[in-house]
């Protein structure tokens, strides 16, 4: 009997001191709260601008381009090999610049997408701090990366810590 209650007070022990050491976690939907601050919506217009005023520019280089390309087709025919190789050659470094210049424009729409981008996630890295810290949660995991979520979620308080 001695020996019972021994081991009963020892399980009892083990899971009170595993209930106290159980780690609180909650879930929350990034996505959600990224697509509804002003700042992301603001930054999502701004770059949508940037995008078409630089395609139109790309459209018109390309078209010029395609038009060069269709006159030199048509007067191939007349003109000398000399002729010919020095307007090959003429256009084929046109068309490496138009290829420059669309990857540029590619790379400067990443980087002013990153540069304009970190200080909305800062905001919201800074709001998930101050919810884990009031509510004690050791971890908030972004939802889209859950298989299965039953716990805490975290969305509606961080929304309310932006002002949202």
């Amino acid at each position: 009997m001695k020996k019972i209650s021994v081991l009963f007070v020892a399980m009892v022990l083990c899971l009170s001191t595993g209930m106290m050491n159980a780690q609180k976690i909650a879930s929350m939907d990034y996505e959600s709260i990224l697509s509804v601050m002003p700042e992301a919506k603001k930054l999502t217009a701004d770059l949508e601008a940037f995008s078409k005023a630089k395609g139109d520019e790309l459209n018109k280089q390309a078209a010029s381009f395609q038009t060069e390309v269709e006159t030199y087709q048509k007067a191939a025919a007349t003109l000398t090999e000399d002729q010919r190789k020095a307007k090959e050659e003429e256009l084929g470094k046109k068309q490496q610049s138009l290829q420059q210049l669309q990857m540029t424009a590619q790379n400067d729409l990443a980087k002013k997408r990153e540069d304009a981008l970190k200080p909305i996630i800062d905001k919201i890295n800074t709001a998930v701090e101050k919810v884990a810290k009031a509510n004690n949660y050791e971890f908030i995991l972004d939802a889209s990366a859950l298989i299965y979520k039953g716990g805490a979620d975290a969305t509606p308080l961080v929304k309310k810590e932006l002002g949202l």
